[in-house]
């Protein structure tokens, strides 16, 4: 996969809320890195090289505002996002004037999570210029939402380009329809009957077909198990 990953630190003290930020973070392809200290927030935030800062406002040692401030103080170009309690107007307040780049309230949706990373990272000039996976003779490119093979191309959704990152991710291991579930559509419930992932799975099947020629088969249905990519010869 030919992506440098943007370092992501994650300071937030309520540990399920922390690994779950943390298993977004690997999905959309961060590299995170998760304390659940305030003063070692801070020192990670100051001794390390992260591309961006996800600070909770309440922490045990030190609260999220001082973070903020000292890291801006010594690392003036440091992206920061600061975690604040929904409706909690003067926390945004005091966070901006800390010198945090943007704000996420609680709760909040994983999409809402994932787009303003994304613009700070972009504002910054550290998110990746593309994210493309390369396998098999294939290339996914996550920026134009394409997939090609020599000079054969053909557009595909990103929902399906989720899929196969999912699967790349995963190689090694056959992926349930459950875990596609859950990790890529988000549900909460992979109990239900639903026929999305193998429609999905069809469709893009359908669209790469034409590239088997030159590299064989690429996603494999394992019968009552799930679905995982062939392996590289």
């Amino acid at each position: 996969m030919k992506n440098t990953k943007p370092s992501i630190l994650v300071v937030e003290d309520d540990k399920a809320i922390l690994e779950g930020l943390m298993d977004v973070l690997v999905f959309n392809g961060y590299e995170p890195t998760g304390e659940e200290n305030g003063l070692k927030g801070m020192e990670k935030s100051l001794e390390g090289n992260f591309d961006l800062l996800i600070l909770d406002v309440m922490l045990p040692g030190m609260d999220g505002f001082s973070i903020c401030r000292e890291v801006r103080r010594k690392k003036p170009n440091q992206p920061v996002i600061m975690l604040t309690a929904k409706g909690a107007e003067e926390d945004i307040v005091t966070g901006f004037k800390s010198g945090a780049d943007d704000y996420i309230s609680k709760p909040f949706s994983i999409r809402e999570l994932m787009v303003r990373i994304e613009a700070v990272l972009r504002r910054s000039g550290r998110a990746p210029e593309d994210e493309r996976i390369e396998y098999r003779g294939i290339s996914f490119c996550r920026k134009t939402l394409t997939a090609g093979c020599g000079s054969l191309s053909t557009e595909i959704t990103r929902r399906e380009m989720d899929i196969v990152s999912y699967l790349y991710n995963h190689r090694d291991r056959i992926v349930s329809k459950k875990e596609l579930l859950k990790e890529v559509w988000q549900y909460s419930d992979t109990s239900i009957e639903t026929r999305t992932v193998d429609i999905h799975i069809l469709k893009l099947r359908k669209k790469i077909v034409s590239f088997f020629e030159h590299t064989g088969s690429f996603i494999t249905t394992i019968r009552g198990e799930g679905y995982r990519l062939e392996p590289e010869e």
